[in-house]
């Protein structure tokens, strides 16, 4: 048993992180920002060490986004709260043009990424490893600007990670995440009350 939590160690705090962070975002809270930068930085030591390098690189990307995030909260005279209105939605925004510009974003994203890891690593997982970051990397955006859609990209996210990490013997991680899909599912309809309220 020690020689289990020992070796895992990294999963299990990243883990407890994750769920702070998880049910932060759900309540809005701004300190989501500071938790993720904790459970970023010691997911880089992780994800290399289980060879997931899309995973590992894109948490350099969640430490800038994390204090990106924190700063356009702060600063922002509407906060993520149902009194201040904040939250966005991006449907009405969106017709079919912008919706296929979105997607070949995505999809452009998605390629590098798999060309890199399939080029430049000895992943195994790069096509899987590589569809959860470019969907992360436009996550994490829509986030940072209080759009409700965000929590649809998590679950597809959320989903195919979980499945990722059991295979790369993350259990700890990929049981959060398979957790995170129902918090998602309740956080989309929570928000979506926020806004309907304000």
């Amino acid at each position: 048993m020690t020689e289990f939590l020992t070796s895992h160690w990294l999963d299990i705090v990243t883990t407890v992180l994750g769920l702070a962070y998880i049910l932060l975002e759900y309540r809005a809270s701004i300190w989501m920002w500071a938790v993720g930068f904790a459970m970023q930085a010691l997911g880089i030591v992780l994800y290399y060490q289980k060879g997931l390098y899309a995973d590992c690189g894109m948490e350099f990307y969640y430490l800038t986004m994390t204090v990106y995030g924190y700063w356009k909260w702060k600063t922002h005279p509407q906060p993520l709260s149902v009194e201040g209105g904040g939250i966005k939605s991006l449907l009405p925004s969106l017709n079919r043009e912008r919706l296929g510009v979105g997607l070949l974003i995505i999809a452009t994203i998605w390629a590098a990424i798999y060309w890199l890891l399939v080029t430049f690593t000895n992943s195994n997982v790069p096509l899987a490893d590589s569809f959860t970051t470019a969907l992360s990397i436009v996550g994490i955006w829509a986030l940072a600007h209080k759009y409700l859609e965000q929590w649809f990209i998590w679950i597809v996210v959320d989903v195919v990670t979980s499945v990722l990490y059991f295979y790369k013997d993350i259990p700890f991680k990929a049981s959060l995440y398979a957790l995170y899909v129902i918090i998602a599912i309740f956080g989309y309809i929570k928000w979506r009350k926020m806004i309907n309220i304000s």
